[in-house]
């Protein structure tokens, strides 16, 4: 099970990304927004594979209606998802919110 710590260890590990609040909630920053916690337990990141994640596992992967106007963003329930799966989805979006390894 994936945690708020690990999404802070695994942001911060990657070069030039930063901490800020956004909308009262931690969020990591590239070049933009690549991650933000919606909730507890429940973080926001961008993907380029929303829909194929979304028909894989509904529990984990979701949007809201507020979300519908921007296809990259995917809600996802960090007590589904195992650390590496959560580094991967992390990487993609550093590289989506303008990141470079």
């Amino acid at each position: 099970m994936a945690t708020e710590a690990d999404v802070r260890r695994i942001c911060l590990s990657l070069p030039g990304v930063t901490e800020r609040p956004s909308w009262g909630q931690p969020a990591w920053f590239a070049k933009t927004l690549m991650a933000r916690i919606w909730e507890e337990g429940v973080l926001t990141v961008k993907t380029g594979e929303r829909e194929a994640l979304a028909g894989t596992d509904p529990e984990a992967y979701f949007w809201t209606p507020h979300h519908e106007r921007s296809p990259q963003l995917v809600l996802v329930r960090l007590s589904r998802l195992d650390g590496d799966e959560l580094a991967e989805l992390l990487e993609e979006s550093f590289l989506l919110a303008g990141g470079r390894s």
